[in-house]
Protein backbone atom coordinates (compact mmCIF):
# COMPACT_ATOMS: atom_id res chain seq x y z
CA UNK A 1 0.00 0.00 0.00
CA UNK A 2 1.55 3.29 -1.04
CA UNK A 3 4.87 1.80 -2.02
CA UNK A 4 6.28 2.20 -5.52
CA UNK A 5 8.67 -0.13 -7.26
CA UNK A 6 12.41 0.32 -6.82
CA UNK A 7 14.52 1.38 -9.78
CA UNK A 8 17.87 -0.35 -10.49
CA UNK A 9 19.76 2.87 -11.18
CA UNK A 10 23.42 2.34 -12.06
CA UNK A 11 26.15 4.74 -10.89
CA UNK A 12 29.15 6.00 -12.84
CA UNK A 13 31.28 3.29 -11.19
CA UNK A 14 29.04 0.62 -12.71
CA UNK A 15 27.46 -0.36 -9.40
CA UNK A 16 23.75 -0.19 -8.69
CA UNK A 17 22.75 2.20 -5.93
CA UNK A 18 21.65 -0.79 -3.87
CA UNK A 19 25.15 -2.25 -4.15
CA UNK A 20 26.74 1.05 -3.09
CA UNK A 21 24.46 1.22 -0.07
CA UNK A 22 25.29 -2.36 0.88
CA UNK A 23 29.05 -1.97 0.45
CA UNK A 24 29.76 1.67 1.35
CA UNK A 25 26.85 2.97 3.38
CA UNK A 26 29.13 5.16 5.55
CA UNK A 27 31.32 6.44 2.72
CA UNK A 28 30.55 10.13 2.00
CA UNK A 29 31.86 9.69 -1.54
CA UNK A 30 28.54 8.06 -2.50
CA UNK A 31 26.56 11.16 -1.51
CA UNK A 32 26.23 12.48 -5.10
CA UNK A 33 25.03 9.08 -6.32
CA UNK A 34 22.40 8.88 -3.59
CA UNK A 35 21.23 12.44 -4.28
CA UNK A 36 20.91 11.68 -7.99
CA UNK A 37 18.97 8.56 -7.05
CA UNK A 38 16.45 10.66 -5.10
CA UNK A 39 15.89 12.76 -8.21
CA UNK A 40 15.52 9.56 -10.25
CA UNK A 41 12.89 8.32 -7.80
CA UNK A 42 10.97 11.55 -8.35
CA UNK A 43 11.17 11.58 -12.13
CA UNK A 44 10.62 7.83 -12.60
CA UNK A 45 8.05 7.52 -9.76
CA UNK A 46 10.04 4.79 -8.01
CA UNK A 47 10.98 4.53 -4.35
CA UNK A 48 13.80 3.19 -2.18
CA UNK A 49 13.50 3.82 1.54
CA UNK A 50 16.81 2.10 2.29
CA UNK A 51 18.87 4.35 0.01
CA UNK A 52 17.06 7.46 1.26
CA UNK A 53 17.76 6.55 4.89
CA UNK A 54 21.38 5.93 3.98
CA UNK A 55 21.61 9.41 2.46
CA UNK A 56 20.06 11.03 5.53
CA UNK A 57 22.57 9.23 7.76
CA UNK A 58 25.44 10.49 5.63
CA UNK A 59 24.06 14.03 5.91
CA UNK A 60 24.39 13.66 9.70
CA UNK A 61 28.14 13.14 9.25
CA UNK A 62 28.45 15.77 6.50
CA UNK A 63 25.89 18.47 7.50
CA UNK A 64 27.53 21.10 5.29
CA UNK A 65 26.66 18.98 2.25
CA UNK A 66 22.97 18.62 3.10
CA UNK A 67 20.58 19.67 0.34
CA UNK A 68 17.25 20.96 1.66
CA UNK A 69 15.62 20.27 -1.69
CA UNK A 70 16.72 16.62 -1.62
CA UNK A 71 15.58 16.18 2.00
CA UNK A 72 12.19 17.67 1.17
CA UNK A 73 11.79 15.27 -1.73
CA UNK A 74 12.69 12.35 0.50
CA UNK A 75 10.03 13.38 3.01
CA UNK A 76 7.36 13.83 0.35
CA UNK A 77 8.14 10.37 -1.03
CA UNK A 78 7.91 9.02 2.53
CA UNK A 79 4.47 10.61 2.95
CA UNK A 80 3.41 8.87 -0.25
CA UNK A 81 4.36 5.52 1.30
CA UNK A 82 1.82 5.79 4.13
CA UNK A 83 0.56 3.83 6.04
CA UNK A 84 4.18 2.62 6.25
CA UNK A 85 6.10 4.51 9.00
CA UNK A 86 8.71 5.81 6.53
CA UNK A 87 8.11 9.49 7.29
CA UNK A 88 8.89 9.03 10.99
CA UNK A 89 11.97 6.94 10.17
CA UNK A 90 13.29 9.69 7.89
CA UNK A 91 12.40 12.52 10.25
CA UNK A 92 14.32 10.84 13.06
CA UNK A 93 17.54 11.29 11.03
CA UNK A 94 16.97 14.98 10.26
CA UNK A 95 18.44 17.47 12.77
CA UNK A 96 15.92 19.52 14.74
CA UNK A 97 17.36 22.79 13.44
CA UNK A 98 16.63 21.62 9.89
CA UNK A 99 13.12 20.51 10.83
CA UNK A 100 12.42 24.09 11.89
CA UNK A 101 12.71 25.28 8.28
CA UNK A 102 9.30 26.31 6.97
CA UNK A 103 8.98 23.62 4.29
CA UNK A 104 9.77 20.85 6.78
CA UNK A 105 7.38 22.27 9.37
CA UNK A 106 4.71 22.13 6.67
CA UNK A 107 5.48 18.51 5.82
CA UNK A 108 5.34 17.55 9.51
CA UNK A 109 1.90 19.17 9.77
CA UNK A 110 0.75 17.30 6.67
CA UNK A 111 2.01 14.05 8.17
CA UNK A 112 0.06 14.70 11.37
CA UNK A 113 -3.15 15.35 9.45
CA UNK A 114 -2.74 12.08 7.55
CA UNK A 115 -1.94 10.05 10.65
CA UNK A 116 -5.06 11.37 12.37
CA UNK A 117 -7.34 11.01 9.33
CA UNK A 118 -8.01 14.75 9.05
CA UNK A 119 -8.13 14.72 5.29
CA UNK A 120 -9.96 18.00 4.71
CA UNK A 121 -7.31 19.86 6.71
CA UNK A 122 -4.62 17.95 4.86
CA UNK A 123 -5.86 18.95 1.41
CA UNK A 124 -6.37 22.57 2.54
CA UNK A 125 -2.79 22.75 3.80
CA UNK A 126 -1.41 20.96 0.74
CA UNK A 127 -3.16 23.43 -1.57
CA UNK A 128 -1.34 26.28 0.17
CA UNK A 129 2.01 24.58 -0.41
CA UNK A 130 1.75 23.22 -3.93
CA UNK A 131 5.36 24.19 -4.65
CA UNK A 132 6.45 21.52 -2.15
CA UNK A 133 4.15 18.59 -2.89
CA UNK A 134 3.64 19.06 -6.63
CA UNK A 135 7.39 18.85 -7.16
CA UNK A 136 6.95 15.07 -6.77
CA UNK A 137 4.73 13.43 -9.43
CA UNK A 138 2.10 11.01 -8.19
CA UNK A 139 1.72 12.68 -4.79
CA UNK A 140 -2.01 13.33 -5.02
CA UNK A 141 -2.81 9.82 -6.27
CA UNK A 142 -0.73 8.22 -3.50
CA UNK A 143 -2.51 10.18 -0.77
CA UNK A 144 -5.89 9.40 -2.29
CA UNK A 145 -4.98 5.72 -2.14
CA UNK A 146 -4.03 6.10 1.51
CA UNK A 147 -7.30 7.90 2.30
CA UNK A 148 -9.29 5.08 0.70
CA UNK A 149 -7.25 2.57 2.67
CA UNK A 150 -8.13 4.35 5.94
CA UNK A 151 -11.83 4.52 5.08
CA UNK A 152 -11.91 0.84 4.13
CA UNK A 153 -10.54 -0.12 7.55
CA UNK A 154 -13.54 1.47 9.26
CA UNK A 155 -16.52 1.57 6.93
CA UNK A 156 -18.48 -0.86 4.80
CA UNK A 157 -20.52 2.02 3.43
CA UNK A 158 -19.27 5.58 3.02
CA UNK A 159 -21.40 8.63 2.16
CA UNK A 160 -20.35 10.22 -1.11
CA UNK A 161 -19.65 13.50 0.70
CA UNK A 162 -17.24 11.80 3.12
CA UNK A 163 -15.34 10.10 0.30
CA UNK A 164 -15.22 13.33 -1.72
CA UNK A 165 -13.67 15.17 1.23
CA UNK A 166 -11.16 12.40 1.94
CA UNK A 167 -9.81 12.14 -1.62
CA UNK A 168 -10.40 15.78 -2.65
CA UNK A 169 -12.45 14.95 -5.75
CA UNK A 170 -15.92 16.27 -6.55
CA UNK A 171 -18.54 16.49 -9.30
CA UNK A 172 -17.98 14.83 -12.65
CA UNK A 173 -14.43 13.85 -11.74
CA UNK A 174 -15.76 11.93 -8.74
CA UNK A 175 -18.39 10.25 -10.94
CA UNK A 176 -15.67 9.00 -13.28
CA UNK A 177 -13.55 7.87 -10.35
CA UNK A 178 -16.45 5.91 -8.87
CA UNK A 179 -17.26 4.29 -12.21
CA UNK A 180 -13.67 3.09 -12.42
CA UNK A 181 -13.70 1.71 -8.87
CA UNK A 182 -17.01 -0.08 -9.45
CA UNK A 183 -15.60 -1.70 -12.59
CA UNK A 184 -12.13 -2.54 -11.28
CA UNK A 185 -12.18 -2.72 -7.47
CA UNK A 186 -15.49 -4.31 -6.51
CA UNK A 187 -17.14 -1.15 -5.20
CA UNK A 188 -20.92 -0.67 -5.42
CA UNK A 189 -23.22 2.34 -5.25
CA UNK A 190 -26.42 2.67 -3.24
CA UNK A 191 -28.94 5.39 -2.54
CA UNK A 192 -28.90 6.72 0.97
CA UNK A 193 -31.77 6.29 3.41
CA UNK A 194 -34.96 8.02 2.27
CA UNK A 195 -33.29 8.63 -1.06
CA UNK A 196 -30.87 11.16 0.40
CA UNK A 197 -27.39 11.22 -1.08
CA UNK A 198 -25.34 8.31 -2.34
CA UNK A 199 -23.52 5.58 -0.44
CA UNK A 200 -20.36 3.88 -1.66
CA UNK A 201 -20.21 0.23 -0.64
CA UNK A 202 -16.61 -0.83 -0.06
CA UNK A 203 -15.37 -4.42 -0.27
CA UNK A 204 -15.61 -6.27 3.01
CA UNK A 205 -12.40 -7.05 4.87
CA UNK A 206 -11.35 -8.31 8.29
CA UNK A 207 -11.24 -4.76 9.64
CA UNK A 208 -14.62 -3.39 8.56
CA UNK A 209 -16.57 -6.64 8.95
CA UNK A 210 -16.82 -8.28 12.41
CA UNK A 211 -17.70 -11.66 10.89
CA UNK A 212 -14.60 -11.75 8.70
CA UNK A 213 -12.52 -10.57 11.63
CA UNK A 214 -13.86 -13.42 13.78
CA UNK A 215 -13.23 -15.95 11.03
CA UNK A 216 -9.67 -14.71 10.65
CA UNK A 217 -9.09 -15.02 14.39
CA UNK A 218 -10.57 -18.51 14.41
CA UNK A 219 -8.28 -19.66 11.64
CA UNK A 220 -4.92 -18.98 13.31
CA UNK A 221 -2.58 -21.75 12.12
CA UNK A 222 -1.80 -24.43 14.70
CA UNK A 223 1.96 -23.88 14.41
CA UNK A 224 1.46 -20.24 15.44
CA UNK A 225 -0.38 -21.38 18.56
CA UNK A 226 2.23 -24.00 19.48
CA UNK A 227 4.94 -21.34 19.29
CA UNK A 228 3.03 -19.22 21.82
CA UNK A 229 2.87 -21.85 24.57
CA UNK A 230 6.63 -21.98 25.31
CA UNK A 231 6.60 -18.19 25.64
CA UNK A 232 3.74 -18.27 28.13
CA UNK A 233 5.11 -21.16 30.18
Amino acid sequence: MGRERESPTTTQQGYSVEQLVALNRYNPDILPDLENYVNDQVSLQTYSLESNLCLLRLYQFEPEKMSSQIVARILVKALMAMPAPDFSLCLFLIPERVQMEEQFKTLIVLSHYLETGRFRQFWDEASKNRHIVEAVPGFEQAIQGYAIHVLSLTYQKVPRTVLAEAINIEGVSLDKFLDHQVAKSGWALEKGSQGKGQLIVLPRNEFNDPILKKNTADSVPLDHITRIFPILS
